[in-house]
C-alpha cells in the first residue's frame, strides 16, 4: 500500500469517526443549543444578587418603616422595577452578540429578580398580604430550584464540540474589540480542550488574528467569583480543616434542630411537618458528616465529596424547613453553609486537579512506554 493510500484510508476512518460522534451527540447539540463554559458562574452570580437584593429590600423597608410610593389610591409597587430590569437584562441579552454582555445582564437581572420575587406574598394570596410568614420559605424554595436547574444544565460533561463553541462565542467578542491577555489565553485554553474535532485548526487561526486590546468591560460576578476561589484555596492548606469543616456544619445542623424545638417548646405556632424535616434533614447532614470524617484520613477526595453533601442536605433541604420556622436564624445558616461549601469546593478543586495532573502524566509516560 503505497503512503498516500494510507493517509487517505486514515483520514477517511477519521472522518467516520466524526460523523460517528454527531450521531451520538445530544438532541440539545443537534439543535444548536451548546453551553457556555461560563454559564455555572453567572447563574450562581445571578441567584447570589437575587438572595442579596430581596435581604437588602427587606431591610431598607424595615429600616424606613415600610413606605409605599404613590398616592391618591396609586401605589407603584417594587415588583414593577423588578420587571423594567429584568426587561432591560432581556434586551441586553437579545441586542449583543458575543459573551461580554452576559455578566452584566446576569447582575442586573438578579436585582429585577430580587425586587419582583420579594413581593411572592402579594401573589400567592387572596388579601394581597406582603408579611405572609411563609415569605421566606418560598423564596427560599424557588431560589433552591434554580440552583437545581442550572445543575441539570451544567452538570453534565462538555461535548469537544461544544467546548470549540465556547471559544468562537469568544472570538466573537474578539473580532469586534480585540483580546485582552486574559480573554485570549481563556479561548486557547478551550480550543486546546476541545481536541482536534472539526473546526479547531480554523478557529485556532481566526485567534491568533484577532488584534490585542487591554480594555475590558468590567465583570463584577468574574471578579467576586475570582476572590472566592483565591480566598478558599488559601484556606484549603490549612490541614485540620476536616475537623473544623465537620465540626462547623455539627454546630449549625445541631443549632438549627434546637432552634426549632425550643420554639415549639414555648407554644410558638409551627407546621408539624416543618419541624419533621427539619429533624429529618439535619439527621442526614450529621450522617453525611460523619461518613467524610471516617472516610477523609483514606481517601480525602471521598471524603470530602461526603462533606460537600452533608453542607447541600443543609442548604437544600434543612434550611427550607428553618425559614418557615425561624426567618432570622435561616439567614445565619445560609451564610456559614455558603462559606462551607466554598471551602469545601476549593478543596474538591484542588484534589481533582491534581488527579488531573496524575492522569495526563500517566498517559504521557504510557505513550513514551509505548513507542519504545
Amino acid at each position: 500500500m503505497t503512503r498516500g493510500a494510507e493517509v487517505e484510508r486514515t483520514g477517511d476512518r477519521a472522518a467516520e469517526a466524526d460523523r460517528h460522534h454527531v450521531r451520538r451527540r445530544s438532541p440539545v447539540l443537534v439543535l444548536g443549543l451548546p453551553r457556555d463554559p461560563a454559564g455555572p458562574r453567572h447563574v450562581a452570580g445571578f441567584l447570589a444578587v437575587t438572595v442579596l437584593t430581596v435581604l437588602v429590600t427587606r431591610g431598607l423597608l424595615a429600616l424606613t418603616g415600610f413606605p409605599q410610593l404613590g398616592g391618591d389610591g396609586l401605589h407603584i409597587a417594587h415588583v414593577l422595577w423588578g420587571g423594567l430590569l429584568m426587561a432591560v437584562a432581556v434586551v441586553a441579552v437579545l441586542s449583543w452578540a458575543g459573551p461580554v454582555v452576559r455578566p452584566l445582564a446576569a447582575l442586573v437581572g438578579g436585582v429585577g429578580f430580587g425586587l419582583f420575587i420579594d413581593e411572592i406574598g402579594k401573589f400567592v394570596t387572596s388579601d394581597n398580604d406582603y408579611f405572609y410568614e411563609p415569605t421566606a420559605s418560598l423564596i427560599y424554595v424557588v431560589v433552591v430550584l434554580l440552583v437545581l436547574v442550572g445543575e441539570v444544565i451544567h452538570g453534565q460533561r462538555r461535548d469537544q464540540h461544544e467546548t470549540l463553541a465556547a471559544a468562537a462565542d469568544l472570538a466573537v467578542a474578539g473580532l469586534a474589540g480585540g483580546f485582552s491577555p486574559r480573554a485570549r489565553r481563556q479561548a486557547r485554553e478551550l480550543v486546546a480542550a476541545a481536541g482536534d474535532v472539526r473546526g479547531a485548526a480554523e478557529v485556532r487561526a481566526l485567534l491568533d488574528v484577532v488584534e490585542d486590546d487591554a480594555r475590558e468591560l468590567p465583570d463584577p460576578i468574574s471578579a467576586v467569583a475570582r476572590g472566592v476561589v483565591t480566598v478558599s484555596h488559601r484556606v484549603v492548606r490549612v490541614r485540620w480543616l476536616p475537623r473544623v469543616t465537620v465540626g462547623v456544619l455539627a454546630l449549625v445542623t445541631g443549632y438549627t434542630v434546637v432552634r426549632g424545638v425550643v420554639l415549639v417548646s414555648t407554644g410558638a405556632d409551627l407546621p408539624w411537618w416543618a419541624m419533621v424535616g427539619l429533624l429529618a434533614s439535619g439527621a442526614g447532614s450529621l450522617v453525611c458528616s460523619a461518613v467524610g470524617l471516617r472516610l477523609v484520613g483514606a481517601d480525602r477526595t471521598r471524603g470530602y465529596e461526603w462533606f460537600r453533601r452533608a453542607v447541600l442536605v443543609n442548604l437544600l433541604l434543612s434550611q427550607i424547613f428553618l425559614f418557615r420556622i425561624d426567618q432570622w436564624s435561616a439567614v445565619t445558616g445560609l451564610v456559614v453553609d455558603l462559606v462551607l461549601l466554598g471551602v469545601v469546593a476549593a478543596e474538591l478543586d484542588v484534589l481533582r486537579g491534581r488527579s488531573g495532573v496524575h492522569d495526563v502524566a500517566q498517559r504521557a509516560a504510557d505513550r513514551t512506554a509505548r513507542a519504545r
